[in-house]
C-alpha cells in the first residue's frame, strides 16, 4: 500500500465523513487511512475499456459495474478499498444508495509500479477475506497482461495468465473478451 500521509486511529465513521468532503480518496486498513495516487492516462483508460464491455455485458442482468469511486467495506478485518473496478449480483449492493458495497463477486486492479507489490501480497489477501469473490483480475498497463485468481467451489484459489492474442474469460459473470479490446487506444504499450 503507497500512504502519501498517514493518519493516527480513525474510527470508520470518521473515516467515512472525511471521504464525503475530501478531494482525495483514502483507503483505511484497520484504523489507518492512506491517500491514493491519481492514475496515469493508460491506467484510466484500461479501466474504462473493461468497465464499458462488463457495463454492456451485464445490462439487464441485475449486476451492476462500479468504478473506482465506489469503495468495498471488508467489514470482518475493518477495510475499505477502492478497486478499479468491481461487479456485484448482490441485491444487498445493487440497490444500495450508500457509497460503497460489500458483496463484490469480481474486482480488478489495474497494477502500477507503486502498487503491484501490495495488489498481489496484502491486498489480495484482503480480498480472499470476502467469501462473495470469485474473481480477482490484475491488469498490466505497459504491456498486454492479464492475470486472473478464480475461486473454485471449495474455496481454492487457481490462477490463469492471458497475454496478447488470448481471449480473457471470467468465469464469475459467463464473460469473455479478447484482450486486445481491454488495451484499445491506450499508448506506450511494449
Amino acid at each position: 500500500m503507497i500512504a502519501s500521509q498517514n493518519y493516527p486511529d480513525v474510527s470508520v465513521k470518521e473515516y467515512l465523513e472525511g471521504e464525503l468532503i475530501s478531494p482525495i480518496k483514502h483507503e483505511y486498513r484497520n484504523g489507518q487511512i492512506y491517500a491514493m495516487a491519481g492514475a496515469s492516462n493508460p491506467h484510466v483508460l484500461i479501466c474504462l475499456n473493461l468497465a464499458t464491455l462488463l457495463r454492456n455485458h451485464l445490462r439487464g442482468s441485475g449486476c451492476l459495474v462500479f468504478m473506482s469511486d465506489t469503495k468495498v467495506r471488508f467489514e470482518t478485518i475493518n477495510t475499505f478499498y477502492y478497486p478499479d473496478v468491481a461487479v456485484s449480483c448482490d441485491e444487498r449492493d445493487t440497490t444500495s444508495v450508500g457509497d460503497f458495497i460489500c458483496y463484490p463477486s469480481l474486482i480488478v486492479e489495474v497494477l502500477s509500479p507503486t502498487t503491484e507489490a501490495f495488489d498481489r501480497g496484502d491486498k489480495f489477501a484482503d480480498y480472499r477475506s470476502l467469501s462473495t469473490i470469485q474473481e480477482y483480475v490484475l491488469i498490466g498497463q505497459q504491456r498486454m497482461n492479464v492475470d486472473c485468481y478464480r475461486r473454485d467451489g471449495e474455496g481454492r484459489w487457481f490462477f490463469s495468465s492471458y497475454g496478447e492474442g488470448d481471449c480473457l474469460e471470467l468465469a464469475s459473470i459467463n464473460f469473455q473478451c479478447p484482450i486486445s479490446a481491454l488495451y484499445e487506444d491506450v499508448p506506450g504499450l511494449s
